[in-house]
């Protein structure tokens, strides 16, 4: 790798380190080429990102960002998930985490939060973005049905009562 694309290397990841909601690193090794497809395809699918970059561009990165403190899980041969939604990455890598010995969570940061791998665990134990919205949406909508329902019923009961009024008067 020449010095140019070190320097946008660095200049990238340092945009990630600045921008995103939570990050986190892993230990990789002896993850197989397939294992470690398999883990960018889920993180991509929950809209997270995997890169892997040498330990001294990435502590050159962190250098000046509010999350400077996980240059020291940096060592050996580590792996960083990122995710502007602050439940995706960890989810995902911890789910993986479980299926596969291979990958060890050393920690991560969310905001200036720094993160241990308990930390993480319990990161990813949360509903996403996704689904607190959908609980939201659904808990703001059943008071406005609700109240439809009950402002509705009135009208019903007066149109049975005159129904039924009119269903004596014929019979008389």
């Amino acid at each position: 790798m020449d010095r140019a694309a070190k320097s946008e290397l660095v200049a990238t990841l340092h945009d990630v380190f600045q921008n995103t909601g939570v990050v986190v690193v892993a230990h990789y090794a002896g993850l197989s080429v397939s294992e470690m497809t398999a883990f960018r395809g889920r993180m991509r699918e929950a809209g997270g990102k995997v890169k892997v970059a040498k330990n001294r561009l990435a502590k050159l990165a962190l250098e000046g960002t509010e999350i400077a403190h996980i240059g020291d899980l940096l060592k050996g041969p580590t792996v960083i998930a990122y995710s502007d939604d602050p439940v995706a990455a960890p989810k995902v890598a911890v789910d993986f985490a479980k299926t596969n010995q291979k990958l060890v969570i050393l920690g991560g940061s969310m905001g200036a939060t720094a993160l241990d791998p308990e930390g993480v665990k319990s990161l990813a134990t949360l509903p996403s973005l996704d689904e607190l919205r959908a609980r939201l949406v659904g808990m703001i909508s059943t008071p406005a049905t609700r109240v439809a329902q009950v402002l509705a019923a009135p009208g019903g009961q007066v149109a049975r009562v005159l129904a039924a009024r009119a269903e004596q008067g014929e019979a008389a």
